[in-house]
């Protein structure tokens, strides 16, 4: 019984040890280690590539373009009637908050609704949450291949007959920080403040240095 204890108690440190190494190359080679507050099934480069949309002056653009400087991404629709307001409103807090700190953050909101989110649409919209907020639509396929890439989530719901027009979306409701250099970095969920969203991202732009 005592041999195969010690044999049990040394495995488990060895286990330990292997554990403990781990974690230790994990921090040493992740330069935001410091700043992430949660893991993403299949590693970081599983989310984030390459796309093209249109944007709200009817130019066409890459995702090269797009994500020029620290850029939060957040896919929604015009008109979602609580949860997209809100979340966008969250984001643009968060980058004005930013701002004041002189570090410059672009806010992007990418419609999972082109076939009401024209250009325009998506214009004043933007317009009305953040003087520097670009909205990006595109051709049904454009906009799933960009919701691809980011491993996002959407479904139009049946409207009600005669209000064709009227129908909802559900959708996906994380923000993606995506930076040129490291490309995606980290997602938020909803509930963050847009005080801890800014120093979230912060700490991600500091340590990008």
């Amino acid at each position: 019984m005592t041999r195969t204890f010690a044999i049990a108690a040394g495995l488990a440190m060895i286990g330990l040890l292997g554990v403990m190494l781990f974690l230790t190359i994990g921090r040493n080679d992740d330069r935001f280690a410091q700043c992430r507050a949660s893991q993403v099934a299949g590693g970081g480069g599983a989310i984030g590539g390459d796309f093209t949309l249109v944007d709200e002056t009817g130019q066409t653009v890459t995702a090269a373009q797009v994500i020029d400087q620290p850029t939060l991404i957040y896919f929604g629709y015009t008109f979602c009637p609580d949860i997209c307001p809100f979340d966008v409103a969250r984001n643009a807090a968060a980058v004005e908050l930013l701002e004041e700190q002189g570090k410059m953050i672009k806010p992007v909101f990418i419609t999972i609704d082109p076939q009401r989110d024209t250009p325009e649409v998506l214009a004043d919209y933007t317009d009305a949450m953040h003087p520097r907020m670009l909205g990006l639509t595109g051709s049904p396929d454009q906009i799933k291949t960009a919701s691809n890439a980011y491993r996002t989530y959407y479904q139009a719901q049946p409207s009600a007959p005669g209000e064709e027009d009227y129908y909802l979306v559900d959708h996906t409701t994380l923000t993606y920080l995506t930076m040129p250099e490291f490309g995606f970095v980290e997602f938020f969920r909803r509930d963050l403040s847009p005080e801890d969203m800014a120093r979230q991202v912060g700490c991600f732009v500091d340590a990008a240095g």
